[in-house]
C-alpha cells in the first residue's frame, strides 16, 4: 500500500510540476483574459481539495492501526540487589511486553540467551515504568542481569525465566 501511495504521489507531483512550468514559461498564445486569474484560482483550489480527499481516503488505515494479538505482559521489578519477575514461563514466538521499574536506584536490565548473548535491554528507573517489547525465537533459560553498576552486590542481581515451545 505504501508503494502505491508513493507512486501516485510522484505522478501527481510531476503533473503539477509540468502544469506549473507550462503556465510560468508560456510565451506563445494570446494574452491572459480578464477571467484567467479566477480560472487559475479555481484550478488551484480544486487540486488542493482533490489532494486532501485523496490523502484522507488512502491514509485512514495507517501502519500503526494494525491490530494484532495483545502482547503477553511480564512485570519486572528491581532493587538492590535483586530482580523480581511475575512470570517465569514464556511461550516461544509470543510477543512479550516487559514492564520494568525499580524501587531504589537506576538499574540496567539486560536479557541474555542461554549462551549469554544479550538480546534486549532497557533502563529501570525509580518511579517510572519502562516498556520493552521482544519476541523470543529460541527456547531455553534466559537470564536477567543488571547492566549498570548499582553497588557492592551488583553481581548478585540475577534472575531467570524459561522460554518454552508450545505443547503439541
Amino acid at each position: 500500500m505504501q508503494t502505491t501511495i508513493l507512486i501516485v504521489s510522484l505522478i501527481l507531483m510531476a503533473v503539477v510540476g509540468v502544469a506549473y512550468a507550462r503556465a510560468v514559461y508560456a510565451t506563445d498564445g494570446p494574452p491572459a483574459g480578464p477571467g484567467a486569474n479566477k480560472a487559475r484560482s479555481a484550478l488551484l483550489w480544486g487540486m488542493i481539495v482533490f489532494g486532501v480527499i485523496l490523502s484522507v481516503g488512502t491514509l485512514r488505515e495507517g501502519v500503526y492501526d494494525v491490530a494484532g494479538p495483545a502482547p503477553m505482559v511480564v512485570n519486572v521489578s528491581g532493587g538492590q540487589w535483586w530482580w523480581e519477575v511475575d512470570t517465569y514461563e514464556i511461550p516461544l514466538g509470543q510477543e512479550v511486553e516487559f514492564r520494568v521499574t525499580t524501587e531504589d536506584v537506576s538499574h540496567g536490565m539486560g536479557i541474555y540467551t542461554p549462551g549469554m548473548t544479550l538480546v534486549a535491554q532497557v533502563q529501570a528507573m525509580p518511579g517510572y515504568t519502562n516498556k520493552l517489547v521482544h519476541t523470543f525465537d529460541a527456547p531455553g533459560t534466559y537470564q536477567i542481569l543488571c547492566m549498570e553498576f548499582c553497588g557492592i552486590a551488583h553481581h548478585d542481581m540475577v534472575n531467570e525465566f524459561n522460554v518454552l515451545e508450545a505443547a503439541e
